[in-house]
């Protein structure tokens, strides 16, 4: 019998974890059966099986991805060395995700994993651990902080769950409106950075906002 590669066992998996989000999006987590994915991925029972046991460990599947994607998109905008511009490149970077209609389905699928985690232990485990992108903010704001480009007085625990409840909070919204406007919400978000966060550049103290001109 021919070897089967990695990239072979790599494409079957993918195209098991699509069909399980298309599932999901339409009929719901627990709605979807086992059955259905695997019409909808177009596999036979086995081949499913040797990839995951139930749909528990796809959702497991889908959240470890997801939070391994978000987490590389916080490293790279969070590196630029300008403060102002990481912090929008971090909010523009989830934002340009949720302007495009495939995504939109991932996190309605999402939303869905948030619900199985309040259920589910080991859901519950996959979501806390893969919020690594906290850590990432936390991390960020201390060393922005020291340098005097943000508001020194700021807790930067209490910055990065504001900042990811921003954009979680969106997300939820979008899954029940998906008409929402992700531009205007863009230009709000990125001018409560500026304001709100954001040091006055003077050579004195730094732990001060910068205010709107009256």
């Amino acid at each position: 019998m021919p070897r089967v590669t990695d990239a072979y066992r790599e494409s079957r998996r993918r195209q098991i974890l699509d069909a399980s989000i298309e599932c999901f999006a339409r009929e719901g987590f627990h709605r979807t059966s086992m059955a259905q994915i695997i019409a909808e991925a177009g596999v036979s029972a086995g081949t499913i099986y040797l990839y995951f046991d139930s749909k528990e460990e796809i959702v497991e599947a889908i959240a470890e991805e997801r939070h391994a994607l978000e987490s590389a998109l916080a490293a790279t905008a969070l590196a630029n060395p300008d403060t102002r511009q990481a912090l929008h490149d971090l909010a523009d970077g989830y934002l340009n995700w949720l302007s495009d209609p495939i995504e939109q389905k991932r996190r309605r699928v999402t939303v869905q994993v948030w619900a199985e985690a309040l259920r589910s232990d080991r859901v519950a485990s996959i979501v806390r651990d893969g919020v690594g992108q906290r850590q990432q903010i936390i991390d960020f704001v201390r060393e922005r902080q020291q340098q005097g480009h943000l508001v020194a007085s700021l807790d930067p625990d209490s910055v990065s769950r504001v900042m990811l409840s921003l954009i979680l909070g969106f997300v939820l919204q979008q899954a029940w409106d998906p008409a929402i406007d992700v531009n205007g919400y863009r230009s709000i978000l990125n001018e409560m950075i500026d304001r709100l966060l954001l040091a006055e550049p003077s050579p004195g103290k730094v732990d001060r906002v910068r205010l709107p001109k009256r």
